[in-house]
């Protein structure tokens, strides 16, 4: 499990490899084409997570440090390795994987593709602001993986199967629960600024590491100076 715990990003990215052939070589043949939207969805979070975690990576202290204000601990603090683990992991897999099993709940599959919808404005308004950069590990794969693969299931369920389209709005509230539960409820009940699950940091520094310094240690100036008034 320590390995696991440790690995799984580079885990999920040889999952997508082999999600890659087994469609081209199978899937694409023998499931139906909803099923395989959703796939594609799912491969398209894998990819979404090893370019957070992997390449270019850096994704922890971003995201605790510049996206959630945590100078302190940032390397355990808010999101943790064993928090990170789980969510990403075995809810994330779960909230994927179970519409691909019930293709004909559109609702249940139009929460997984929004969920990776909603990753856009975060990544592409919200962080970039706090980060102060154009780029941030996760936008690139939201960008041209998840947002397009969510249009095209909408498009293909409003042309294809107008008599459920109007399942496709509870995809909203659904994809909000969706990553709410996976992500959000799990972080508020596992962070602890003595976590023994601190990211190493192969897993803290990856895109433009010197930036994220040198803005790590602006805003413990910054603090430093607003205690000492």
């Amino acid at each position: 499990m320590t390995f696991w715990r440790k690995n799984w990003y580079y885990i999920g990215g040889i999952l997508f490899v082999l999600l890659a052939f087994i469609m081209g070589l199978w899937g694409c043949y023998r499931l139906g084409t909803i099923q395989i939207i959703l796939v594609f969805s799912w491969m398209g979070m894998l990819m979404h997570q090893f370019e957070e975690y992997a390449f270019p990576g850096g994704f922890p202290i971003i995201s605790n440090m510049a996206g959630l204000g945590e100078v302190d601990h940032p390397e355990r603090y808010p999101l943790n390795a064993r928090q990170s683990f789980l969510s990403n992991v075995i809810f994330c897999y779960l909230s994927y994987i179970i519409p691909i099993l019930f293709p004909n709940l559109i609702w249940m599959g139009a929460s997984q593709v929004l969920a990776g919808v909603w990753q856009l404005p975060g990544h592409g308004i919200a962080m970039n602001v706090r980060l102060k950069s154009k780029y941030n590990p996760g936008l690139a794969s939201t960008a041209f993986l998840q947002t397009p693969v969510a249009i095209y299931y909408i498009w293909y369920v409003v042309r294809y199967m107008p008599d459920k389209a109007g399942q496709l709005w509870w995809g909203i509230p659904g994809s909000l629960a969706m990553l709410l539960l996976t992500f959000i409820v799990p972080i508020l009940f596992m962070k602890d600024k003595n976590s023994k699950y601190p990211f190493d940091d192969r897993e803290l520094y990856g895109y433009n590491k010197e930036h994220v310094i040198k803005l790590w240690e602006e805003r413990k100036a910054a603090k430093a100076a607003k205690e000492a008034k």
